[in-house]
């Protein structure tokens, strides 16, 4: 596995219930801050062999990126772990955000 992506997994299985990231927040601190989209293809690819918590991943907005039955049951689970969404459908960041103290700086 290249370094990027064990970061990567290693940041999203510590993400803790109730809280969230975004894709270019995991991308900035695995150590490519352009590398959002590469964060969605270790979600698709490696979620269930990691047993990732990938409901926990939204975008740059604070909202679910997936449509349809995927995009329902994320809202359901974060729900269930007390994740509240605002009227327009996106989570309040600031509030349920999850920053990772001791994985910030280690790659700048």
């Amino acid at each position: 596995m290249k370094p990027f992506t064990k970061k990567v997994v290693e940041i999203i299985a510590d993400i803790p219930m109730g809280k969230v990231m975004t894709y270019g927040q995991i991308a900035k601190i695995a150590g490519s801050p352009r590398a959002a989209r590469q964060v969605v293809r270790v979600l698709h690819s490696l979620s269930e062999k990691y047993q990732l918590p990938w409901h926990r991943v939204l975008n740059s907005k604070g909202c679910i990126g997936l449509t349809g039955e995927h995009g329902q049951l994320q809202r359901r689970m974060l729900e269930e772990e007390g994740v509240l969404f605002q009227q327009n459908g996106s989570v309040p960041l600031i509030e349920c955000g999850y920053e990772p103290l001791h994985l910030m700086g280690e790659n700048e």
